[in-house]
């Protein structure tokens, strides 16, 4: 979050596998001398796609130790010894260089998206805080950000001069000031990551892992952590202690902004998230000003249409309201594709303006927005008919939230029991559970409606409750539930099943 407004939203499943960065050992599947590239199998349903331009110029160095690593005739990942194989020419073809049913050590570098496998490199690499370690490689290349001449010669001697042979280095811009020592500690991470994947593969089966790639959680942070981030808050002890022991490993001067939350009140709830994500996921998005978004999405592009809205009375004429209305739509867009990490081409309806300056102003503004995007991407200025053309990488799929629920009470017929009676209804059920179940210490779940029923004025439903069953009964906001849904808890945080009638 940024100033309170959600930037990004990332969602990892636990069984999520094939992220971007992790490394399978694969086995060749099919050559396809048409599209100059191979199928792999590394265990996803769809075998995954390799092209010649992935394969990386040392590929057959990396062929070469795998096939040592896998026969047990090399049982470490250090280089120095190593003889390097000729480099693979630029414009070859794939079956001079791999062969059916082949072990092959692969890189994942975009998820499976729809009806895709993942798409995957040879060009392998390991991410750190400052630098990616490219085994294979002897060149040092830096961010393209850092653009102070004294700092990239600085840091591409420092480099040149700690780094092991036959490995290369890609100096990120976070770099950018930072001494010998830390460098050489994020160096060595990855070396001992590349070592233990060297390791790992010694005794793996074809579609297994071989280095994995850290959780989302400590991924963003070892990519974003920078000076301006004020506070982490984390809601599960067991993600608490991993990011801890990170951040210590990391930038032990951040350690005192993470947070354990433990409030009574969920997590989304007090940060005022659950109520960003339904409004910012929906197909029409508001703007601040009175305008609005209209997001579609389709397989092959999305298409964003900018719309006044009521905004058109409040400025003296129609190219200021355009301009003044286009303005916070780009602001918004930019956020949006962040959000949602929506890929491919995007292309966005702006409000017609006349103006040559007004549409260049516009562009301009766009670029500035986007600029602390992390994936790559390509904005075109405005064409004839209004429109401004973006490609954004995608590397995994786009987040995407239903935002219209099928009312869980009614299951879609679209009536509901009176609302006016929900609050008897959990009373009764309180009433069931605390007499005749006997069960103590219970939690409500309940929408802030119902929750502000229960809890107004100085003798409350809820106090009321304490004098007839001498217990106290905890209630908790969510905002996630209908306005005529609930959930009673028993002290165990165990939901109890309610049986209808009672």
């Amino acid at each position: 979050m940024q100033d309170k407004r959600l930037l990004e939203y990332h969602v990892e499943t636990p069984d999520q596998s094939f992220t971007v960065g992790d490394i399978y050992l694969g086995t060749v599947r099919k050559l396809v001398a048409g599209l100059n590239a191979a199928f792999v199998d590394v265990g996803f349903e769809k075998d995954a796609f390799l092209h010649y331009l992935d394969l990386g110029p040392n590929i057959n160095s990396l062929n070469k130790l795998t096939k040592d690593v896998i026969s047990k005739r090399v049982n470490s990942g250090k280089l120095n010894n190593f003889k390097m194989e000729p480099e693979i020419e630029k414009l070859g073809k794939i079956d001079k260089v791999l062969s059916k049913n082949q072990p092959i050590l692969v890189q994942i570098v975009k998820e499976p998206i729809s009806t895709k496998g993942p798409r995957l490199s040879c060009d392998i690499s390991i991410a750190g805080r400052y630098i990616v370690l490219v085994p294979f490689s002897n060149s040092v290349n830096l961010s393209k950000k850092i653009t102070d001449k004294q700092e990239r010669n600085r840091l591409q001697r420092l480099m040149s001069s700690i780094k092991p042979a036959n490995f290369g280095v890609i100096i990120r811009t976070v770099a950018t000031g930072k001494d010998v020592d830390e460098l050489n500690k994020d160096l060595q991470d990855c070396l001992d990551k590349w070592e233990n994947g060297i390791k790992n593969l010694r005794d793996a089966k074809p579609r297994d892992r071989v280095i994995g790639e850290m959780n989302r959680a400590s991924s963003i942070i070892r990519d974003m952590l920078n000076e301006s981030f004020d506070s982490i808050t984390v809601d599960s002890k067991e993600v608490y202690d991993d990011i801890k022991a990170y951040i210590h490993n990391i930038a032990p001067d951040k350690e005192n902004i993470l947070r354990l939350h433990n409030g009574k009140n969920k997590i989304f709830e007090q940060f005022g998230l659950e109520k960003q994500i339904k409004s910012l996921f929906g197909r029409s998005v508001s703007l601040p000003n009175g305008g609005y978004l209209i997001i579609e999405h389709t397989e092959a592009l999305h298409v964003i249409d900018v719309n006044s809205g009521n905004k058109s009375n409040s400025e003296e004429d129609q190219e200021a309201t355009a301009l003044s209305v286009n303005v916070e739509a780009a602001k918004e867009i930019a956020r949006q594709l962040r959000l949602r990490d929506m890929g491919g081409i995007i292309v966005v309806d702006f409000i017609d303006m006349k103006k040559a300056e007004n549409k260049r102003t516009l562009f301009d503004i766009m670029r500035d927005e986007m600029k602390g995007d992390r994936s790559k991407y390509t904005i075109l200025p405005l064409s004839k008919f209004g429109l401004l053309q973006i490609t954004r990488q995608r590397v995994r799929p786009e987040m995407n939230i239903v935002t219209r629920e099928t009312c869980p009470t009614c299951g879609g017929t679209g009536t509901i029991q009176a609302s006016i009676l929900v609050s008897d209804v959990i009373a009764n059920n309180l009433d069931y559970i605390l007499t005749k179940q006997n069960e103590r210490g219970i939690t409500i779940s309940l929408h802030p409606f119902l929750h502000s029923y229960f809890t107004k004025g100085l003798i409350s439903e809820q106090v009321k409750w304490l004098f007839r069953y001498k217990t106290w009964v905890k209630l908790i906001k969510d905002s996630s539930l209908g306005v005529v849904d609930f959930k009673f808890h028993n002290q165990y945080g165990e939901e109890i099943e309610i049986v209808p009638g009672n």
